[in-house]
C-alpha cells in the first residue's frame, strides 16, 4: 500500500502522550474486531466485559512514543483520510447525503470511551455513542505476529472495518440492529451481530475498490493481505486456533469464509446495495 507522504486526516485524537490511567468499565461497540475475537483466540470468555457504561469519562493511556508508534500513527491517519474521501463520494453519489466522518482515537495502554474501557488487549472498536473509533496501534503487532495477518493493507482493512461501522451508524443501520438485538435471545442477537460485522467487511471491500480507483495506492498482494486478515479473524478459525470446537450459535463476526466472501463482494461490486447482509439468507 502506497501511503507515505500522503494527506493525513485531521480527525485524529491522539491520547498516547498522556499519563497512563486505569481503564474501568466494559468494552462496548459492535465495531470491535477485537474483544470476542481475541478472547476466542486466547481461549478466554470475555462476554462479561461487553456491558459498557455510558459515563463518557476518559482514562488516558500513556508511555514513551517510539518511532514505530509514530509511523503507525501516521499510517492510521493516512488510511483514515482515504476513508473520509471515499465515503464522502459514496454518500454523495449513492445516497445523496453528506458524510460526517468519524474521529479516530489513538491511545497507548488504556483509555475510556462512552462505551466502556479500552486497553491494548481489547483491540480496535467503534463506539456509536460518541462516533469515535478507538485504536491502540499495538494491535497491528498482535494481528501480524499472533494472528498471522501480515502486511500494511491487513492493518488498513482493520481501520476500514471500524470506519465501516461508523458508516452503518450514519446510515441508521447500526442503531436499528442494536435496538433489535436487545429484544431477542442471545443466540438471535449473535446472529444479528454476524450480519453487522459481515456488512462492515463488505463496506471495507467497497472502500478498497474506490481507493484503488481514486488514489491508485494498492500494490500487488494488498487485496490478498486483506483477504488473509479476514480469514484469520473468522470466528471458526479463531476458535480452532484457541483449541476450541467452533460453535456457530456463539459466532458474533462470521466464519472465515463468510468474512472473505463479503469483503470480496464489496470489492467486486462497489455498491451499497450489494452489501445488504440483512436482506439475504445466504451469508
Amino acid at each position: 500500500m502506497k501511503w507515505k507522504g500522503r494527506r493525513k486526516s485531521r480527525n485524529i485524537e491522539d491520547r498516547r502522550t498522556r499519563r497512563s490511567g486505569k481503564a474501568v468499565g466494559g468494552i462496548g461497540g459492535l465495531g470491535l474486531i477485537a474483544v470476542l475475537l481475541i478472547g476466542a483466540f486466547l481461549g478466554v470468555d470475555v462476554s462479561p466485559f461487553l456491558q459498557g457504561d455510558d459515563s463518557g469519562a476518559t482514562s488516558p493511556g500513556g508511555g514513551e512514543i517510539t518511532a514505530a508508534d509514530r509511523q503507525a500513527g501516521e499510517f492510521v491517519s493516512v488510511t483514515l483520510a482515504d476513508t473520509e474521501e471515499i465515503w464522502a463520494e459514496v454518500f454523495r453519489t449513492q445516497v445523496d447525503e453528506t458524510y460526517q466522518p468519524a474521529t479516530l482515537v489513538l491511545f497507548k495502554g488504556a483509555t475510556q470511551s462512552p462505551c466502556g474501557g479500552a486497553s491494548g488487549a481489547t483491540g480496535p472498536f467503534y463506539c456509536p455513542s460518541d462516533k469515535k473509533v478507538y485504536l491502540d496501534t499495538e494491535f497491528f503487532t498482535t494481528l501480524s505476529r499472533k494472528m498471522g495477518a501480515k502486511g500494511d493493507f491487513a492493518a488498513a482493512y482493520v481501520v476500514a472495518h471500524e470506519v465501516a461501522h461508523h458508516v452503518q451508524n450514519e446510515l441508521g443501520i447500526l442503531g436499528r440492529a442494536n435496538a433489535l438485538r436487545k429484544q431477542v435471545s442471545q443466540e438471535d442477537s449473535n446472529a444479528i451481530s454476524v450480519r453487522i460485522e459481515l456488512q462492515a467487511d463488505c463496506y471495507s471491500g467497497l472502500w478498497a475498490r474506490y481507493a484503488q480507483a481514486r488514489f491508485g495506492t494498492l500494490e500487488p498482494g494488498d487485496i490478498q493481505e486483506a483477504m488473509n486478515a479476514a480469514k484469520q479473524i473468522g470466528d471458526d478459525t479463531l476458535m480452532r486456533n484457541a483449541g476450541r470446537t467452533p460453535m456457530p450459535h456463539t459466532f458474533t463476526h462470521g466464519t472465515s469464509q463468510q468474512r472473505q466472501r463479503w469483503f470480496a463482494t464489496g470489492y467486486r461490486t462497489p455498491d451499497l446495495g450489494a452489501c445488504d447482509t440483512f436482506g439475504t439468507d445466504q451469508l
